[in-house]
This record gives C-alpha cells, sequence and structure tokens, in this order.
C-alpha cells in the first residue's frame, strides 16, 4: 500500500481549510495525503509537537501570533527532517529569500495555482523521501558509489515532469545522470504575460555535497525567475546569494532564458554556460554568441550581460550541458557541438521531445558501450509554425 503523507496547512484565511480540501479530495480519498491545519505559527507547532508524523508543512509567511518566517526558524527544533514549503505574495523576493535561509525547500505563489501546488508537493515529498533514505543509509556507507547513488535519486527527485506548451510552442527537458553523479540540473517555469523561463545547469563536484549544492541553486534561481524582470538580473542575483553561503567554494553554471511566445523572442543569459544551438526548420542550425559571464557562486557582484533573438516559426533552440559536447567514445573522441549539428542537417526535429530524443540517441550511437563521466542533459523549445 502507498505510503499516506501528512501535510500540516498553516494559514489564517478561513477559507483556505475547505478549499484545499475540496481541491485536494481525490489525493484525500486515495489516502495519498492527508491535511491538517493550523492558523498561526503558534498552533502550528503545538501540532508539531503532538503529532510527529507530520511530513510537510505548508505555511501562509503572514499571520497572527507567530508568523511563518518565525515558524521556520523554529521547525527544525522540533523535527530537523520536516520539509517545509512557503506561500508568498507573487515576486516578495525579500520574504522568499528569508524563507529560504531559514530551510524552506520551495515556495508557491497566491492565489494559489493547484497544478503548481500538487506538483511542488509532489516534488518536495519525493525530496523528503530520498533525504530519509540517505539519512538511513548513512551508516552503511562504505563506498563511494553508495554515496553516488543517493545523490543521484536527490538529483532526479527535483527534476520537473511536466512541461509548458501552447499553441504557439512546445517544450521538453531530460537528463541522464552518468555513473558518477555531476550535479546537473534543469528547469522550464511559467512566468507572468505568458512567458516561460528555461534553465540550465552544471554543478561542479561530484556526490552527495554536489547533490545538495544544486538543489540549493535551482531553488534560489526559481526565486529569482519570477521575482525579476530579465535572465541577467536573475543570474546576478542568484550568484550574489551563492557566494554569499558558499564556504565549500563550490560553483555551477547556469545558462536561463526567458521566452515570448508572443512575440519569439528568446533572451538568454550565461553564467559560463554552453551557448544555445537553434536548429532551423530546414536542418540547418545556428550556434548563439555567448554573454560573457562567469560561472556562479565565486565572483561577487558579477554584471552579466543578456542578448535577445527572435525564433522564427519552426526553428528549435537546443540548451545542453557539456555532457553532450564532450561525450567520449572508445577512441576517446569528444561528441563536439559540430556532430550535433550534423545529426539535425540530415534529420529536422519534429517537434520539441523529438529534437530532445535525437540529441540523447545521437550521444548514445556515438559513445557506445563507453562509460560516460558527466550527466547528460538537454532542455528544447519550438515555437511552432502558425496555423493554416
Amino acid at each position: 500500500m502507498e505510503q499516506t503523507y501528512k501535510i500540516l496547512v498553516v494559514d489564517d484565511e478561513p477559507d483556505l481549510e475547505p478549499l484545499i480540501l475540496q481541491r485536494m479530495r481525490r489525493d484525500i480519498r486515495a489516502r495519498r495525503y492527508e491535511f491538517v491545519f493550523a492558523h498561526n505559527g503558534v498552533e502550528a507547532l503545538e501540532r508539531l509537537n503532538e503529532d510527529e508524523d507530520i511530513d510537510m508543512v505548508l505555511s501562509d509567511i503572514n499571520m497572527p501570533q507567530m508568523d511563518g518566517l518565525t515558524l521556520l526558524s523554529q521547525i527544525p527544533d522540533v523535527n530537523p527532517n520536516i520539509r517545509s514549503v512557503i506561500i508568498s505574495a507573487y515576486g516578495d523576493m525579500k520574504n522568499i529569500r528569508t524563507a529560504m535561509n531559514r530551510g524552506a525547500f520551495d515556495f508557491v505563489t497566491k492565489p494559489l495555482d493547484f497544478s503548481d501546488l500538487r506538483v511542488t508537493i509532489e516534488r518536495t515529498l519525493q525530496h523528503l523521501m530520498e533525504w530519509r533514505e540517505a539519512l538511513s543509509s548513512r551508516d552503511q556507507l562504505v563506498a563511494l558509489q553508495n554515496e553516488l547513488d543517493v545523490a543521484s535519486k536527490m538529483q532526479q527527485s527535483i527534476l520537473p515532469t511536466e512541461f509548458p506548451s501552447g499553441a504557439a510552442y512546445q517544450s521538453f527537458g531530460h537528463m541522464v545522470p552518468a555513473r558518477n553523479v555531476g550535479g546537473d540540473f534543469f528547469d522550464i517555469l511559467p512566468l507572468d504575460r505568458g512567458r516561460i523561463g528555461l534553465a540550465i545547469a552544471d554543478v561542479s563536484d561530484k556526490g552527495v555535497p554536489a547533490a545538495l549544492f544544486m538543489m540549493s541553486s535551482r531553488t534560489l534561481l526559481k526565486g529569482a525567475a519570477i521575482g525579476t524582470e530579465s535572465p541577467a538580473e536573475a543570474l546576478r542575483e542568484v550568484n550574489s546569494l551563492l557566494f554569499d553561503d558558499n564556504e565549500a567554494s563550490m560553483f555551477v553554471t547556469v545558462l536561463y532564458a526567458v521566452y515570448d511566445p508572443a512575440t519569439g523572442e528568446f533572451t538568454y543569459s550565461s553564467g559560463g554556460h554552453d551557448a544555445p544551438l537553434i536548429v532551423h526548420a530546414d536542418g540547418s542550425s545556428t550556434l548563439l554568441p555567448l554573454t560573457g559571464g562567469v560561472v556562479l557562486g565565486i565572483v561577487p557582484d558579477f554584471p552579466f550581460e543578456q542578448h535577445t533573438v527572435t525564433v522564427a516559426p519552426g526553428d528549435t533552440v537546443i540548451l545542453y550541458t557539456d555532457g553532450v559536447t564532450e561525450a567520449m567514445n572508445s577512441n576517446r573522441d569528444e561528441f563536439g557541438i559540430e556532430r550535433l549539428q550534423q545529426v539535425f542537417a540530415s534529420s529536422p526535429p519534429g517537434d520539441s521531445r523529438d529534437a530532445n530524443r535525437t540529441v540523447f540517441d545521437a550521444v548514445a550511437s556515438f559513445a557506445g558501450d563507453t562509460p560516460q563521466s558527466d550527466d547528460v542533459t538537454c532542455v528544447t523549445l519550438q515555437r511552432r509554425e502558425p496555423a493554416s
């Protein structure tokens, strides 16, 4: 039987409890979730002390007696392994940043989008389960490979499984972990005014430290994406936050872009990441220029730049990590960007999912049975031809 997860919802709005019970009724009837409620932080702490079976806290920030930020700082004293998600006003980066610093795993914005809430809950609980597995296995880890297995599961737990699409565009993303986990991640985010954000990244180092740094980077990037207007501003924000709390001197390469389906404009900024590739409808391709950025987390106050191109109908934008271009065959030859362009020259992509599959098939065919040392990650976006 599937486990029932108990979620404590903390909010002083009286309408939220019946709304959650109504919108999540199928999951409740299926015994996937059990919800309990509190109306402020004081009441929430009483609930947590009384019920050790609570797995997750979903809390508003502004509440009487004790607000959500104060509650976040006190939850670890009750149970350090509970995962918390904050409900915040759209674009409230100051409180979101404070919440992340106090241990929030993720956040959702008001008014609540229950599709996004369900995805966020699932992702949070999946991470919680992997973390519990890591804790239970900690004393038994006698080899590096065991640690890498845990890191791989943590890595997979935060990747999106649903991808925004519309009449004018399609998107898709996929990641295949290497034998040794490197720390790739990607995200595709719905933004305001119908735009979408696309991110792809590669964290330095390997194992659990890389997986933890990856999750922190992904959450900060998500917050910056909805709290800023441009990719360059988002990277400046994330770089500053990572630098301020980076005792291990880890870093992450990131490419973050914002796509506007209404105009076809694709605006991107690179933090030491590989350049995007645009594959045209006829199979020809264009490697976009880099924006001169550096890896995130090492250099404070770096002035990131951005570049804008217009994606034509039928064009497909391909974002990738160096696990694609640096994949090796048995002769130690690298796959390289030229081979990627040649693949599409003979087989133009049908849609975003097809383009993504083509990348992975080409890399797998080239590498054969040669073990790879890095994850292979690809995000694709296609602007659809207008309906005739």
